[in-house]
């Protein structure tokens, strides 16, 4: 478009309120009007292999093929869809004319109903709103403030969730080493809300989720060894140490001093194993010890004695090694260990350090019983038996081997655990985040929102419904008002009044075999009196444009401006009847202005010359109140395209300055490519119909023939070539062939130049030519010219 709908200058033009659209026959004026009929229907025609086309309109709205409706105007078209949709008996004779109905008489009972009801819609003009109409508006914006607050609400509640899921600051996603999951996003933090919102969930306190963080870093442990288990002498010891410190010595031959005094008993003792066989004097008083000293000292302390104490000191040794035994032997290292079994161990290393204690302690009671009766070897004592506590050590033990299987089965079920620990650790954390961003109060805010908003659009729904029920109310009361015969009559009006037509004319019959209540009222064309048939073209033709003018006023078109489209009206119509279709066009559609926007296609150029007149000044000015726009439709080769309408078109609208134009074309033409080539192949047709008219003037007894293109050119040779292009490529005359041929370019341009040339001995009238279309004379002409 913005290439090819220029005028001077280069500015583009675009479609104004009333458009005139020219174009020879096939140029594509039909196609133009099938686009608006497509857009009028809503149906494109299946005939057509790929369409597509593309409407923009001054609003901002664009129609495709592929969405007919989308700019919802209203669109009426006249062109030979039209005509066989709604005038069928053209095609079969035996079929009807579609009817319609415009507004009958006699109903001012219903009319004042519909006039109340329409009071109460009010007016529906946008921006200006009343009524019914004004309500719905204001409840539709109650409805869209209320959606609007509801969707932000719910938006802003799920950036802050999706901040949470997400968020490389704060998003779970982002910290899958404490979470668990590197791949969350919002659908499973919704899930995860579910959870923590139950009423069986369960928030850890501090000391549990210590113990998970601990769990989720810690790395898998080598297994742990059994511990070798101590065997426990206690009980025997006490068992042996009892008999020892209560055992008797035997009482005869016993020094009676030594015997009351057990340290002067142990001094001698020792003193005695000093000097035995060694000495013979005492070391201690010089004196010598004679031999019944000896007796009296060997008898004193006996084998038994020495038996005694050699069994207490044995005993002594062992107890001293159980109690070193077990302290060393049983010691724990809780770093072997997952963290979670930690607090178990440090229970178990109390109860093990005191059972421990206890242990030795009891040893120790039998090491001082031991010691106390080998000081006084010669005097059996009380035995005091001390606890034995090693039950407990043995159930301390069994503990401790409990938890090494616990920690080594543990580790197979690590990352199922740490899996768990994680999950809670989540779940903890989504919890805090619910109790930070206050959810449950903005859940609760939604739901009171979406309240509001059903509130909001149970009320426009009932306001709608409403506006809806009078809509169909009225509709209902103006097709009372219906009246077919009505619309009949309008279509006879314009055949008799304006076409002089008396011969034909439009009846409405109601169809007998109607069932119901409703009525089916068909239009049947009539002549004399009976159903016509065998209709000339041009009736047809008549009959149709008076049924489409007609049809503005029916009750579904009444009022609406459509935008209108009139292609080709005048077919097959004499110069009179092309005159009084241009009347209708001024006087029914321009001057009542019932259009929004005009478009009249046309191939005849007396058309063309009084569309030119249509105008409708603003009063007591000159100014149109409408604007025009002047377009041409052109074929080039398999396409077809707008123009904006030439001068000499526009301004004169005469097919002898066309064709001389065309002419022109064809002779200055320097580089031939395919937009240019289609003046070759209308050339024939061109230079006969422009030889036509220029002869029949110069030679009006005579016209164009053999004779008269040889007195035009003043040789034979031209005027045999014009004749043969004229002839073979207008009429194919003689060689049928040639349609089938490429046109021969350098014949054409020879014919075309020589007729240019021939055309420049009148110097007055070429330059007058080249004016009307807009060229200029080169100098020579212009100086030899009426200058």
């Amino acid at each position: 478009w913005k290439n090819e709908v220029c005028g001077n200058g280069g500015s583009v033009e675009n479609f104004k309120d009333i458009n005139v659209l020219y174009g020879r026959n096939y140029s594509g004026k039909t196609t133009l009007s099938r686009i608006l009929r497509a857009m009028e229907t809503g149906v494109v025609s299946d005939k057509f292999g790929s369409p597509s086309f593309e409407v923009a309109f001054k609003d901002g709205t664009v129609a495709t093929s592929d969405n007919l409706n989308e700019a919802g105007k209203a669109i009426r078209v006249f062109n030979e869809d039209f005509i066989r949709d709604n005038l069928r008996f053209i095609v079969d004779p035996d079929d009807d004319i579609e009817p319609f109905a415009i507004l009958g008489d006699d109903n001012n009972k219903i009319e004042a109903e519909i006039k109340a009801l329409e009071d109460e819609l009010g007016s529906k003009e946008e921006g200006s709103e009343t009524g019914l109409y004004a309500t719905l508006i204001q409840a539709q914006k109650n409805l869209d403030n209320a959606e609007k607050d509801c969707r932000d609400t719910e938006r802003d509640l799920d950036r802050q969730l999706q901040k949470k899921a997400t968020d490389r600051k704060i998003g779970i996603k982002y910290k899958p080493e404490r979470f668990g999951d590197q791949n969350y996003n919002i659908r499973k933090l919704q899930d995860d809300i579910e959870k923590v919102l139950d009423a069986y969930y369960q928030r850890p306190d501090d000391k549990k989720i210590n113990e998970y963080e601990k769990l989720i870093t810690e790395k898998a442990l080598q297994p742990i060894p059994s511990h070798p288990r101590p065997s426990l002498s206690l009980q025997p010891l006490i068992n042996e140490a009892e008999t020892l410190v209560t055992k008797k010595v035997g009482d005869s031959d016993k020094i009676e001093e030594l015997v009351k005094d057990a340290v002067l008993n142990h001094w001698v003792g020792e003193g005695r194993k000093l000097h035995k066989n060694k000495r013979n004097y005492c070391a201690f008083c010089g004196n010598p010890i004679t031999k019944d000293r000896w007796i009296q000292l060997d008898k004193h302390f006996d084998e038994e004695s020495e038996r005694l104490e050699g069994e207490i000191d044995s005993l002594i040794e062992r107890v001293t090694q159980e109690k070193n035994h077990i302290s060393t032997s049983l010691s724990i290292n809780k770093s072997l260990f997952y963290s979670c079994f930690h607090d178990e161990i440090d229970g178990l290393i109390s109860r093990l350090d005191t059972a421990i204690r206890n242990y030795c302690k009891s040893l120790d009671i039998l090491k001082n019983q031991l010691e106390s009766r080998k000081g006084d070897i010669l005097s059996h004592k009380e035995f005091d038996k001390p606890d034995d506590p090693s039950s407990t050590l043995v159930s301390a033990l069994n503990k401790y081997e409990s938890i090494i299987k616990a920690s080594n089965d543990f580790s197979s079920s690590l990352t199922t655990e740490q899996n768990k620990a994680k999950e809670t650790l989540r779940l903890k954390e989504v919890s805090d985040y619910l109790t930070t961003i206050q959810y449950e109060k903005q859940i609760s805010s939604i739901e009171k929102l979406k309240n509001e908003l059903e509130q909001a659009r149970q009320k426009r729904d009932r306001i709608k419904a409403k506006v809806q029920q009078k809509e169909e109310l009225i509709a209902s009361k103006k097709r009372e008002l219906n009246d077919e015969e009505k619309g009949a009559k309008k279509i006879n009006q314009y055949l008799n009044d304006s076409f002089g037509h008396q011969f034909l004319s439009l009846e409405a019959r109601e169809n007998e075999d109607t069932e119901g209540d409703s009525k089916r009222v068909r239009f049947e064309v009539i002549r004399n009196g009976k159903r016509a048939y065998h209709l000339s073209e041009g009736e047809c033709s008549l009959l149709a444009f008076c049924y489409f003018l007609a049809k503005l006023d029916d009750i579904d078109t009444r009022n609406s401006k459509p935008i209108i489209w009139i292609d080709d009206p005048i077919s097959s119509l004499d110069g009179n009847h092309v005159f009084f279709v241009y009347s209708l066009i001024s006087t029914e559609i321009v001057s009542r202005k019932k259009f929004g926007q005009l478009f009249i296609s046309t191939h005849n150029l007396e058309f063309l010359k009084y569309l030119k007149r249509l105008n409708l000044k603003r009063p007591n000015t000159n100014q149109n109140e409408f604007q025009k726009g002047y377009f041409m439709v052109e074929r080039q080769g398999e396409r077809s395209t707008i123009k904006v309408m030439p001068k000499y078109l526009k301004e004169y609208i005469t097919e002898f300055n066309y064709l001389f134009h065309q002419i022109h074309k064809c002779a200055s033409i320097d580089i031939i490519d395919d937009e240019k080539h289609v003046i070759f192949y209308n050339f024939g047709n061109n230079a006969r119909k422009f030889l036509e008219i220029y002869l029949y003037y110069k030679y009006p007894d005579r016209g164009m023939c053999g004779e008269t293109l040889r007195l035009f050119f003043d040789d034979a040779i031209p005027a045999v070539l014009t004749d043969r292009i004229n002839n073979e490529y207008s009429h194919l005359s003689g060689v049928f062939e040639r349609g089938s041929t490429p046109v021969e370019v350098p014949e054409m341009q020879a014919a075309a130049k020589k007729i240019i040339e021939r055309l420049k001995l009148d110097r007055e009238q070429y330059a007058a030519l080249l004016r009307s279309v807009g060229e200029i004379a080169d100098t020579k002409t212009q100086k030899e010219g009426i200058a």
